[in-house]
């Protein structure tokens, strides 16, 4: 991943807490966790605060077809139990 030096200004105190933390050396690496975090927790009230819904049905036909969603998850775990039968061979006791 390419990186951004930017010129970021915080108070003293903020910057003296974060260093007591991480650590001179790592301090960008933590300001980037944090304000990753930040950006998707934001992104996801976003998502959450909008009038249209996030899940369309309309989008998603397979699933309301032949018993609905329950029926569906049902076929979905008996494809998986087969394959992964398949993948690891008879079973010796």
């Amino acid at each position: 991943m390419s990186t951004h030096r930017t010129h970021v200004v915080l108070p003293e105190n903020l910057v003296a807490e974060i260093d007591a933390l991480v650590g001179r050396r790592k301090r960008s690496a933590f300001l980037a966790e944090v304000a990753d975090r930040e950006v998707r927790r934001r992104r996801l009230l976003a998502l959450l605060d909008r009038d249209t819904p996030a899940w369309n049905p309309d989008a998603h036909p397979e699933i309301d077809k032949d018993g609905g969603a329950a029926a569906w998850v049902a076929k979905m775990r008996r494809e998986w139990d087969k394959a992964s039968k398949r993948r690891l061979g008879p079973r010796r006791g």
